[in-house]
C-alpha cells in the first residue's frame, strides 16, 4: 500500500498563469502634490523607464533558456560491479584422489540447534578460522533489527512473530546468496524444527538454494539449560521453553542430517568436528 508523503507538488509554471506585477510606478503618489510639468500637446512621448531585473511585462513571454547538450560524464570512482546473487548450487565433488578441504572451499552452511546449543559461538569461531572469506549470518540478529514492534520470543509464537521470522529468514537468504555469488562463504544459524514446516528446512532451501549444507548441533538437555541460564534479555528463555524446544529437536535423529553432540566439546573442538562433517557432506551431500 502506498502512502502519500506531504502535499502534492504544484504544476509546472505556464505563461499567462500565476502572479504578474502590476504597472510599475516611478514613486509614491501624493494627492495635491505637483508631479512635474505636464507634457505639451504634440510633444514627443516620454519612454517608460526600463523594467527592473527579473520583471516580466504583462502579455510578454520570456525567452526560453538555452539548453546546453552536454553528454553525462561516466562514473569513474566508487563503482564496483557485483555479480547478482542466485540460488546456491550443490558443491562440486572433488577428485577421488584427494579429500576436500572445507576450510578452503566456498560453502553455505546452516547450523541448526535449540536455544543454548552453542550455534552462534561455534558459527563465529568457524567463520573466523577459515582460509577463505566467510560471513556469519545469525537469524536472531536479523530479527532484532526490528526495534519498535519487535516480536519478542518470550511472548510466544503468534502471527506477528511468524511474519517477522519469515521476513528475517528471507533477508538472511538474500544476504547469503549475494555473499556466495561474490566468493564469500556463509554460515547461518537458526533453531529449525523437524516437525514444523513454517520454521523448517524448506524455507531455507527455497531462499538460499539446494547447495545449502545443514548440520544439527544437539547437546544434552542439561547443557542447553546451563547455557540458557547465562543469557540475558530476550535471548533467555524459560527452562520449560528450552526443554520443550530441545525435545522437539530430537526429531532430527533418523532424518539423515549430520548431528553433532557437543555436550563434552568446547567451541574449537566443535568447529573441528564441524569441518569433518562438512568434508563428508561435500563428498556426499545430504538428501534433504
Amino acid at each position: 500500500m502506498q502512502h502519500a508523503v506531504g502535499s502534492p507538488l504544484p504544476p509546472p509554471h505556464q505563461s499567462g498563469h500565476g502572479w504578474t506585477p502590476a504597472a510599475q510606478h516611478s514613486g509614491p503618489h501624493h494627492p495635491g502634490t505637483h508631479q512635474g510639468p505636464a507634457p505639451h500637446q504634440g510633444s514627443a512621448p516620454v519612454p517608460p523607464p526600463p523594467p527592473a531585473p527579473g520583471f516580466t511585462s504583462p502579455g510578454t513571454v520570456p525567452p526560453a533558456p538555452q539548453q546546453s547538450h552536454v553528454a553525462p560524464t561516466p562514473e569513474t570512482t566508487g563503482h564496483v560491479p557485483l555479480p547478482p546473487g542466485g540460488p546456491v548450487g550443490m558443491p562440486s565433488a572433488p577428485p577421488a584422489t584427494s579429500a576436500p578441504d572445507p576450510t578452503a572451499t566456498t560453502l553455505a552452511v546452516l547450523l541448526i540447534g535449540p536455544a543454548g546449543a552453542g550455534k552462534t559461538s561455534v558459527a563465529k569461531y568457524w567463520a573466523d578460522h577459515r582460509r577463505v572469506p566467510t560471513a556469519h549470518i545469525s537469524l536472531d540478529d536479523v530479527r532484532e533489527w526490528v526495534r519498535s514492534g519487535f516480536a519478542d520470543p518470550q511472548s510466544g509464537w503468534n502471527d506477528n512473530s511468524e511474519a517477522q521470522y519469515r521476513l528475517a529468514r528471507r533477508t538472511c537468504g538474500f544476504a547469503a546468496r549475494n555473499f556466495l555469488a561474490n566468493g564469500i562463504s556463509c554460515i547461518l544459524d537458526d533453531a529449525v524444527f523437524p516437525d514444523r514446516p513454517v520454521v523448517g528446512l524448506g524455507g531455507w532451501k527455497r531462499h538460499v538454494g539446494p547447495g545449502l549444507l545443514p548440520v544439527v548441533l544437539l547437546p544434552g538437555l542439561e547443557i542447553v539449560l546451563e547455557r540458557n541460564a547465562e543469557r540475558s534479555g530476550n535471548r533467555r528463555l524459560t527452562d520449560e521453553e528450552v526443554a520443550r524446544i530441545h525435545g522437539r529437536m530430537a526429531g532430527w535423529y533418523g532424518s539423515g542430517l549430520p548431528i553433532i553432540d557437543n555436550s563434552q566439546l568446547d567451541v574449537p573442538q566443535t568447529a573441528q568436528v564441524l569441518n569433518d562433517v562438512l568434508t563428508r557432506s561435500i563428498a556426499s551431500p545430504p538428501n534433504w
